[in-house]
């Protein structure tokens, strides 16, 4: 131990730092246990709030275009193509 270094000074670093470490490993401990306790108590909970949804995809619509009509979207995506 060095000559100038009171034995106040290095309990003023080592108490600290004993606490801290207490600390961290307190609280690693609490979080682990609440980790714990609510992997227990919601196992498999489902959300109740929301309908149960059905099985297939609603029906697909189309609507046949007439070729002016595809003529004009054609068109359009040109012009949207160039950025203009």
């Amino acid at each position: 131990m060095p000559e100038h270094v009171s034995l106040l000074m290095w309990f003023g670093v080592a108490l600290p730092a004993a606490l801290t470490f207490a600390a961290v490993i307190g609280m690693a401990r609490i979080r682990r246990s609440l980790h714990l306790e609510t992997a227990q108590q919601h196992p498999d909970q489902r959300l109740t709030a929301l309908p149960p949804q059905p099985g297939t995809a609603p029906r697909r619509e189309s609507v046949e275009l007439t070729p002016a009509e595809r003529d004009a979207f054609a068109g359009l995506m040109r012009r949207l193509g160039d950025g203009s």
